[in-house]
C-alpha cells in the first residue's frame, strides 16, 4: 500500500468520526480532500468511501442521519439530505 492509500484511508476514518460527532463540515472537509489526493495521485477512491459519500454535496453519509437508504428490485437507493440519489446493484 502505498503514501496516497495510506493517507486515503486516514482521511475516510477522520471523515466517519467527524460525522459521527456531528460536525458534518469537518466532515465534509476531509472527503474533498481526499478526492483531491486521489486525482493528483491517479489512486482510486475505495469502494466504501465511494459509496458512503455524496457526489453532489461531498457529505460523508451516515444512514439515519443525513441519507435514506432503501431497498428496490435489484438495487439500494441511498438518498442525501440534499435530494441527490445513488443507486447501486445487488444479487439477492
Amino acid at each position: 500500500m502505498g503514501v496516497p492509500a495510506e493517507r486515503l484511508d486516514r482521511l475516510h476514518a477522520l471523515a466517519r468520526a467527524a460525522a459521527r460527532d456531528g460536525d458534518p463540515e469537518r466532515a465534509r472537509y476531509y472527503v474533498r480532500l481526499a478526492r483531491r489526493v486521489g486525482e493528483r495521485n491517479r489512486v482510486r477512491l475505495p469502494r466504501t468511501f465511494r459509496r458512503f459519500t455524496c457526489d453532489a454535496c461531498d457529505a460523508y453519509l451516515l444512514p439515519g442521519r443525513n441519507a435514506r437508504v432503501r431497498l428496490q428490485s435489484g438495487h439500494v437507493v441511498v438518498t442525501c439530505d440534499c435530494g441527490v440519489q445513488a443507486r447501486y446493484p445487488y444479487r439477492d
